[in-house]
């Protein structure tokens, strides 16, 4: 259990950083200009909040435990632990997913049909608040899954990578997921499949990472397209 010990210090930070990405969505939520959500503006960033701050203290109670286990019904207990954390982690992660998809339909549907009542540079600033979070939310993706996610990764060993990243193919040959990526990786992978609507440096193993990565790329081509189809049309 010592790389688990090991893992759960060196990538501690990481959820601070994840729990704080989902912090910048609600923010970013709040301040769309136009309104692009089912009920009030207030409700979905709610939601996310009150689903988030008992997942962090979950998190934080279980990583404690982790760090003073010293038998191996503890470490069975804090699988078990580990394992609800990521349930509800991933159920957060979708619930903002399906939030920003209905924004875009929304966007959408006032780009197509030409709403009198909403100004067209708003719409472009909303469209390029719905990409940037599309960015965080499938870095969200990805860090969730690779390897079973942080909250298994260590415990669970029969996990396998759903990511290549140039860090495991560097120097002598090792056992594959030796090197763990942090959140940071995660973002950057999240973040050039969103700009090059392919993959860089880092290739998709699994089925399930290369639906996602398809899944992003779509939705960022469509709302980039819809940004330049709609520059050009103020600009004419």
């Amino acid at each position: 259990m010592s790389w688990t010990l090991k893992a759960i210090h060196t990538h501690a930070w990481d959820f601070w950083l994840a729990r704080g990405s989902v912090a910048l969505i609600a923010g970013l939520q709040l301040l769309m200009f136009n309104d692009l959500t089912v009920g009030p503006r207030w409700l979905a960033p709610g939601v996310e909040i009150a689903l988030l701050l008992p997942l962090s203290a979950a998190t934080a109670w279980t990583q404690a435990n982790a760090r003073e286990a010293s038998a191996d019904h503890h470490w069975d207990r804090i699988a078990w632990e580990r394992r609800m954390i990521r349930r509800l982690a991933l159920f957060l992660t979708a619930l903002i997913t399906v939030i920003n998809f209905l924004a875009l339909l929304a966007l959408v549907h006032d780009l197509l049909a030409g709403s009198a009542t909403k100004i067209g540079q708003t719409l472009l600033l909303d469209a390029l608040n719905i990409w940037a979070t599309n960015v965080i939310v499938f870095a969200l993706w990805f860090w969730s899954i690779d390897h079973g996610g942080p909250a298994t990764r260590g415990l669970v060993e029969t996990e396998k990578c759903d990511f290549l990243y140039p860090q495991m193919t560097i120097g002598e040959p090792r056992e594959p997921c030796t090197w763990s990526p942090g959140f940071i990786d995660y973002l950057y992978l999240s973040f050039t499949n969103a700009t090059a609507f392919s993959p860089t440096d880092t290739l998709p193993l699994s089925g399930r990472a290369k639906l996602l990565m398809m899944s992003e790329s779509a939705i960022s081509l469509l709302t980039i397209a819809l940004v330049a189809a709609r520059a050009v049309n103020i600009l004419a």
